[in-house]
C-alpha cells in the first residue's frame, strides 16, 4: 500500500474555509498596503541596484540569519521559530496542491520523509522556540528587549497553532489506526496517550471541533500579523536587499543645498522612503542599544528608541507627521476643537526632534557615529544616519547646538582646524627632519596628509614624525601639504554643519587635484574614511592608505626590516572608523605582532564588534560626565588584557584613551601608543660607524617616556 492520508478526513464544507480566507486577505492586505503607503511618502533613494549583491545579502542575512545567529541563545531560539514557519508553511502549500488542485503529491517516500516527519519535528521545533523565547524574556528579562503584551501574546498565538496541529494530527492517526503514524513522531504521541483516555467518538469529535478552531486562529493570526512586530517576516527581507551596499563611512546622505527648502530633517517626510521601512522592519530585539557606547555609560541615547517611538509616531498619527490634509471636508488637521482648518500652518508636518523623549537634543547630541548600531542590527536599520540627520537641522536650521562643538566648528570655520585653543602650526611636528613640502608634492610618490589631530596635538606630533621617519627609511618618496593643510571636514560633518564639510571638501579636492596628488596615506581613520568613501562625490579620486595598512605592505615587501621588538605584551583597540566602517582590521594587528613579537592579546570587544573611544561625532570636543565617560569604559577593558601597552591607530583614540587610561589604571602602568610607534622603535636606526645616525631624529625612546 502506498503510503499517504485522507486529506480533510472527518471535515466537510470545506468551502468554507474559502470564504474564510477572503476576509483575511483583505485584512492582511490592508495591513501591509498601509505600511506601504506611508514609506513611499518619504524622499527618493536609490536602493535597487546591484541585484545579485542584494540577493546574496538577503540569503546571508534572511535566510542563513547570519548576524541573527551572533547571539547563540536568541540566534537558535530565532532559527527554530523561522525555519520551523517556513517547512510548515510549505507543508499547508503542500495539501492544498494535493487537495485542491490534484496535483497528488502527497503520496510515497516524499509523504512519509517530508510530510510526515520532518514537518513534524519543525512543528516541534517551534515550540521549542516559542519556550525559549519566553524563558529569555520572561524570567532572564534583558533590560535591550521592549516588554510588551503584544509580544507575549504572540507567542501564545504561535505555541497553541502548533499545539492545535499536533492534536488534530494525533486524534487522526488515533482514531483511523494509521499505519504510517509512526512516521510522524509527535503526533503518534499525542495518538497514543489519547487512546487511553479517549474513544473513536470523543476523538472524532474533538478532531472536528479543534480543526475548524485551528483555522480560524490561523486565519486571525494571519490577519492581525501585519499590524505587529512580527510584520517584520516580510519587512525585514526588504530591508536587508535595500540595504546601503557601501561601507558603514560612507552611510551619510549629501544634502543639495540648491534644491533642499530646509538642511537637515525635522519631520519623517524628511527621510527617505528606505529610512521609513527601516521603522517598520525593526525587530525591537535591542541590539542597536546594547552595543551603544554612550547607552553603556548610562546616557540617555538609545538607537532603539528612536526607531521604536519614530515608528509609533508614523503610524499612531500619519495626518500629523506626514502634514496630510484632513479626510474632513478637505481641509487641514482638525484641531483639539474638533472643527477643520484650512490654515496652511496646520499642514506643515509634526516637528520630529523632541516629540518623543528619544529625540530630544540630549541625547542626540550623544552619539559618537561609531555605527556600532548598525554594524549590530540583523535586519540592516540605519541609525546613525537618521541621528545626523536630524543634528543638521538642529545646526544649520535652528544653530542649537553643545557650546564645545560651536567652538569646535567656528575654529573650522575661521583657522581650518577644530582645535580652537591650540597655538601650534601644521609643521611643528616635522622640526629637525627634511620633509618635503608644498611645491614637493607633484613630484611625490606619496602624499602623507597629517590631519589636524596629528600636527597640532603635541602628543599626535610623535606619531606623524615616527610615520616620516619609517617612510624615509623605506625610501618611499613622500610630500606633505604643510601649511596648505586643512581640515577634512569630517568634524564638521558628523556634528551636523554639513555646508561647511562641503566647503572644506571642494577646498582639499581642488588643491589636491591642483597638485595631481594620486596616492594619500594618512594616520588618522577619520580623514581616511573622507578620503575613501566621501570626497569622491567631489570629484576626489584618490588611491587612500591607512598608515598601517602603507606600512604593513613596506615590511612584507622588505623595505622595512625591524631589527628588534619591544617584548612587551601589546592589546590593540580598533578605531571604529578604521574597522568597523572600512573594514580594515588586519593591518594594525600586523604591526602589533612584529612590534611585540607575536606577544599580542584581544580586548573582549574587538574587531567589528570593537568598542568605541568616545571621541567620533564631535564627542572629543564635549567635557563629558564623570560619571559616564566612554574612554574609560573602553580603558577599563584595556587594562583588564593585562597587557603594559595599549596600541591605537587613530588621534582621537589616542587623546581619548590616554585620558581613559591615567583615569582607571590606579597601581597599574599601561602606555598607550600608536602602531607607527611601536613599529618605529623595533625599526629605527642606533647607532651607524663613526657615531652618527642615519637620520636625524629625536631619540624615540625618551619621547615614550614623556609621553
Amino acid at each position: 500500500m502506498e503510503p499517504t492520508r485522507q486529506i480533510y478526513w472527518n471535515v466537510s464544507q470545506v468551502w468554507a474555509m474559502y470564504a474564510l480566507l477572503l476576509p483575511t486577505a483583505l485584512v492582511a492586505g490592508y495591513g501591509v498596503y498601509s505600511r506601504w503607503s506611508r514609506w513611499r511618502r518619504g524622499r527618493p533613494a536609490a536602493r535597487f541596484d546591484r541585484p545579485r549583491e542584494r540577493v546574496r545579502l538577503v540569503l546571508k542575512h534572511a535566510l542563513a540569519q547570519r548576524r541573527t545567529a551572533r547571539e547563540r541563545y536568541a540566534g537558535l531560539m530565532h532559527a527554530f521559530i523561522s525555519y520551523g514557519f517556513v517547512v510548515l508553511t510549505v507543508a499547508t502549500t503542500v495539501v492544498a496542491l494535493d487537495a485542491d488542485f490534484g496535483l497528488r503529491v502527497m503520496r510515497g517516500r516524499f509523504y512519509l520523509y517530508f510530510q510526515s516527519f520532518v514537518v513534524d519535528l519543525f512543528g516541534a521545533l517551534v515550540m521549542v522556540g516559542v519556550l525559549l523565547a519566553a524563558a529569555r524574556r520572561y524570567l532572564k528579562r534583558p533590560r535591550k528587549l521592549v516588554h510588551t503584551d503584544e509580544a507575549a501574546l504572540i507567542l501564545v498565538f504561535i505555541f497553541l497553532l502548533c499545539l492545535q496541529g499536533f492534536l488534530v494530527e494525533g486524534w487522526r492517526i488515533a482514531a483511523t489506526r494509521d499505519s504510517w503514524g509512526a512516521w510522524s513522531p509527535f503526533g503518534n504521541l499525542v495518538a497514543r496517550a489519547s487512546s487511553r483516555w479517549l474513544s473513536v467518538e470523543a476523538m472524532q469529535g474533538a478532531h472536528a471541533f479543534t480543526w475548524w478552531f485551528h483555522l480560524v486562529t490561523s486565519f486571525a493570526f494571519i490577519a492581525w500579523l501585519p499590524y505587529t512586530k512580527m510584520a517584520h517576516v516580510l519587512t525585514a527581507p526588504l530591508n536587508i536587499y535595500a540595504a546601503n551596499l557601501a561601507p558603514l563611512g560612507a552611510a551619510l546622505k549629501n544634502v543639495d543645498f540648491e534644491q533642499a527648502e530646509s538642511f537637515g530633517v525635522n519631520s519623517l517626510a524628511g527621510f527617505t522612503w528606505k529610512d521609513l521601512l527601516d521603522l517598520d522592519a525593526c525587530t525591537e530585539c535591542g541590539r542597536c542599544t546594547a552595543v551603544c557606547p554612550a547607552h553603556k555609560v548610562g546616557k540617555e541615547l538609545s538607537p532603539r528608541d528612536i526607531v521604536l517611538q519614530l515608528r509609533d509616531l508614523m503610524h499612531g498619527r500619519p495626518r500629523e507627521v506626514f502634514g496630510l490634509a484632513s479626510a474632513n471636508g478637505g481641509g487641514g488637521v482638525t484641531p483639539a476643537d474638533g472643527e477643520p482648518t484650512t490654515d496652511v500652518e496646520a499642514l506643515k508636518p509634526l516637528p520630529i526632534i523632541g516629540a518623543v523623549p528619544a529625540t530630544q537634543p540630549a541625547p542626540l547630541w550623544q552619539c559618537t557615529t561609531c555605527a556600532a548600531c548598525m554594524e549590530a542590527c540583523p535586519v540592516f536599520i540605519e541609525q546613525m544616519p537618521k541621528i545626523v540627520d536630524m543634528r543638521r537641522f538642529l545646526v544649520m536650521e535652528e544653530a542649537e547646538f553643545p557650546d564645545s562643538m560651536q567652538e569646535a566648528v567656528t575654529s573650522l570655520e575661521r583657522r581650518g582646524h577644530p582645535f580652537s585653543g591650540t597655538q601650534a602650526t601644521r609643521m611643528d611636528w616635522a622640526e629637525g627632519l627634511n620633509v618635503r613640502t608644498g611645491a614637493d608634492v607633484k613630484e611625490a610618490e606619496v602624499l602623507l596628509w597629517v590631519g589636524c589631530g596629528g600636527a597640532l596635538i603635541e602628543r599626535n606630533q610623535k606619531v606623524t614624525r615616527a610615520t616620516a621617519q619609517l617612510l624615509e627609511q623605506a625610501g618611499v618618496k613622500f610630500a606633505v601639504l604643510g601649511r596648505e593643510e586643512k581640515c577634512s571636514g569630517d568634524p564638521a560633518r558628523r556634528i551636523g554643519n554639513e555646508f561647511l564639510f562641503e566647503q572644506l571638501a571642494r577646498e582639499n579636492v581642488a588643491n589636491l587635484n591642483r597638485h595631481n596628488v594620486r596616492k594619500v596615506v594618512t594616520a588618522c581613520p577619520h580623514c581616511f574614511n573622507t578620503f575613501r568613501n566621501e570626497y569622491p562625490q567631489y570629484g576626489g579620486a584618490f588611491e587612500v592608505f591607512h598608515h598601517s595598512e602603507y606600512l604593513a605592505r613596506l615590511v612584507e615587501e622588505g623595505k622595512l626590516k625591524p631589527l628588534s621588538d619591544s617584548g612587551q605584551k601589546v592589546t590593540f583597540h580598533d578605531p571604529c572608523y578604521l574597522g568597523r566602517q572600512n573594514g580594515v582590521y588586519d593591518a594594525p594587528r600586523a604591526l602589533v605582532q612584529i612590534a611585540s613579537r607575536g606577544n599580542a592579546v584581544e580586548m573582549s570587544r574587538s574587531r567589528n564588534q570593537s568598542f568605541c573611544c568616545g571621541g567620533g561625532g564631535g564627542m572629543s570636543f564635549v567635557d563629558e560626565p564623570p560619571d559616564q565617560r566612554v574612554n574609560q569604559e573602553r580603558a577599563r577593558e584595556a587594562l583588564e588584557t593585562g597587557a603594559e601597552v595599549l596600541a591605537v591607530g587613530c588621534p582621537f583614540c589616542m587623546t581619548m584613551l590616554e585620558d581613559g587610561v591615567n583615569a582607571r589604571r590606579g597601581e597599574r602602568d599601561m602606555k598607550v601608543l600608536d602602531v607607527a610607534e611601536l613599529l618605529w622603535e623595533v625599526s629605527r636606526p642606533r647607532q651607524l660607524e663613526g657615531g652618527g645616525e642615519k637620520f636625524n631624529h629625536r631619540d624615540t625612546e625618551t619621547q615614550l617616556e614623556q609621553s
